[in-house]
C-alpha cells in the first residue's frame, strides 16, 4: 500500500472522471464507459465519489441524508474530503499503480464547486485541502456533464437527497462554478452538452476517451 506521506508517484494507468451539475446523467454515462472499456479487453474500475469504500459510504449516508441537524458547510466539506481521502488510498491509487484504468462519477472539482463556489467557502483554502485529500492526484480526463439547471432539476424529481434539494440559486452558483473551473484542471478537460439524449452523450464521450487515452 503506497504511503501516505509520499508524493503521488505517475500512475501506469489512467483515471477518468465525469462530473457536473446534478441531473447530467453521470451514473447512467459512468457505468457505460466501464461496460465498453471492458468490452476492449481492458481492466476497469469504477467509483464512484462520495463512497466505494466502507468508511466512504457510510459517511456518503450522512451527507446526503436529509435528516432535521445538516452539517456546516465546513463539516460537510471535510467529510467530503475525508471519504475522498479514503478512496483514493483504498481503491483509485492501488488500481492506477497495477495499470487499470480508473472511471470515478465525481472527484475533487465537486467538492470546489458545490463547497466553494455555491457553498461559500474559499475555493483557494478547498484547493489546499484538497491536494491533502487525494496525495497530489489529479485525473487525466475530466468530463463535465453540463446542462441548464431547470432541466437537471426536471430529471432528478422530487426524489432529492439533502444537497440535490438546495435551491436554484444554489444549483445555478453550480454549473457556473463547473464552467469557471474548467480552465484550472490538471489533465484534460472538456464540457460534454448533457442536455442531449443519453445516446447521444454516450457517443461524444467515447469519443473523448478514445482520443485523450489513445484506445483504438
Amino acid at each position: 500500500m503506497p504511503s501516505e506521506s509520499r508524493p503521488f508517484a505517475e500512475p501506469r494507468g489512467r483515471f477518468v472522471v465525469l462530473d457536473g451539475p446534478d441531473g447530467g446523467g453521470k451514473t447512467t454515462q459512468v457505468a457505460r464507459l466501464v461496460e465498453w472499456l471492458r468490452s476492449r479487453g481492458l481492466e476497469v474500475v469504477a467509483c464512484r465519489d462520495p463512497g466505494g469504500t466502507a468508511i466512504g459510504e457510510k459517511l456518503r449516508a450522512i451527507l446526503l441524508d436529509r435528516g432535521d441537524s445538516p452539517p456546516a458547510m465546513r463539516t460537510e466539506m471535510l467529510l467530503f474530503m475525508a471519504a475522498r481521502a479514503q478512496l483514493v488510498s483504498e481503491v483509485i491509487e492501488p488500481a492506477l499503480e497495477r495499470g487499470a484504468i480508473v472511471v470515478s462519477d465525481r472527484f475533487l472539482l465537486a467538492n470546489i464547486v458545490y463547497q466553494g463556489h455555491a457553498g461559500g467557502l474559499s475555493v483557494e483554502e478547498l484547493r489546499t485541502v484538497g491536494r491533502i485529500a487525494v496525495n497530489g492526484l489529479a485525473p487525466d480526463l475530466t468530463m463535465i456533464l453540463d446542462l441548464p439547471v431547470e432541466l437537471g432539476r426536471a430529471r432528478v424529481g422530487s426524489a432529492r437527497d439533502r444537497l440535490e434539494d438546495r435551491s436554484d440559486d444554489y444549483h445555478r452558483a453550480v454549473r457556473n462554478g463547473f464552467l469557471e473551473e474548467l480552465e484550472t484542471l490538471q489533465g484534460a478537460s472538456m464540457v460534454i452538452d448533457a442536455s442531449c439524449d443519453p445516446e447521444t452523450v454516450t457517443t461524444r464521450i467515447r469519443a473523448e476517451v478514445s482520443r485523450v487515452l489513445a484506445i483504438d
